[in-house]
């Protein structure tokens, strides 16, 4: 089995077509077909069934796939930690993070870095939490900032506990004079409507969980929205919505409501696989990042609403 031979099966199984994959991976189809056949001759088993010009999986060829597209993500991160070890003077980090992270504070932190290493190559990928732990699992990020506790808690990962963030019901901006003082219960939000975030978002679970907690469901006025379109929606007047208070810097129509304590709270982890250590470009970042993050608490730049987690 090699390598060619495994990316000539990811990219047939990702086109469904011969052609094209021929195509992506710069070579005559011919060639591409030769290495696919000796893929299955390797294994013992067909990988794709070509009935009536239509290509698709075999049973071997869906199980092979995720392996195929881990061992090649590996291969890589191989072939670019060898040439990290000239200093970090090349290389690259893919990092995932959540979207109110990405808004809050993530590009201060990477500005840093990026001074620091002008010669890594910055790969950022915003998602939720469960979105971030798949493409982890695959090889397809080296860290991941995620919102902790996982829906399944995965042993293959290794996490570490940074910050807690606060959750604040956000609504269309009131007058210094109202908004002072104020907090809000979640029975409060009762038959208020409400922006709901995609199906998949961690702040979608955790705003049903504290309603349904509360002793009744969410009136939706719109759902399915990003970060920045939910607070557009919530600005328009379409409803409230729970957010991280951090989301909020330099939204001057938007204000955010405490919850009565003890209110709610979410935790911020840095992830890695377990079974592959990070690239020493990952590392470097992850040093920086924490390095950032214990300065901006020292002297009290930290976004509203993030506390970070004593011993980071």
């Amino acid at each position: 089995m090699q390598f060619q031979q495994l990316a000539s099966f990811v990219a047939v199984a990702e086109a469904r077509h011969f052609t094209q994959a021929a195509e992506q991976m710069r070579v005559a189809q011919p060639s591409l077909s030769k290495q696919i056949k000796a893929l299955e001759a390797d294994l013992g088993a067909p990988l794709f069934s070509r009935a009536r010009g239509n290509v698709t999986l075999t049973p071997a060829g869906e199980a092979l796939l995720p392996l195929a597209r881990r061992i090649l993500a590996d291969a890589e991160t191989a072939r670019r930690e060898v040439g990290e070890l000239a200093g970090l003077r090349r290389g690259r980090v893919r990092l995932g993070a959540t979207p109110s992270v990405c808004a809050g504070l993530m590009a201060d932190a990477l500005a840093r870095f990026h001074r620091g290493y002008p010669g890594i190559e910055l790969l950022v990928e915003e998602g939720g939490s469960r979105d971030l732990v798949r493409a982890l699992a695959r090889g397809q990020l080296d860290l991941a900032l995620i919102i902790m506790p996982l829906q399944n808690d995965d042993p293959a990962l290794v996490t570490e506990e940074i910050l807690r963030e606060n959750l604040v019901v956000v609504s269309p901006s009131l007058s210094p004079s109202r908004a002072r003082g104020r907090y809000v219960r979640i029975q409060e939000l009762r038959g208020q409507p409400m922006v709901m975030f995609r199906r998949g978002y961690d702040l979608r679970e955790a705003t049903l969980n504290a309603c349904r907690q509360a002793g009744f469901e969410p009136k939706l006025a719109v759902e399915g929205g990003e970060m920045d379109a939910v607070l557009r929606f919530v600005e328009a007047g379409l409803g409230i919505a729970l957010v991280p208070s951090m989301v909020l810097d330099g939204r001057p129509g938007l204000t955010g409501t405490p919850l009565a304590p003890p209110g709610l709270q979410r935790t911020i982890a840095i992830a890695h696989r377990k079974d592959v250590e990070p690239t020493r470009a990952a590392q470097a970042f992850r040093g920086t990042l924490l390095s950032f993050l214990s300065e901006a608490a020292q002297d009290g730049s930290l976004p509203e609403g993030l506390e970070l987690i004593s011993g980071t």
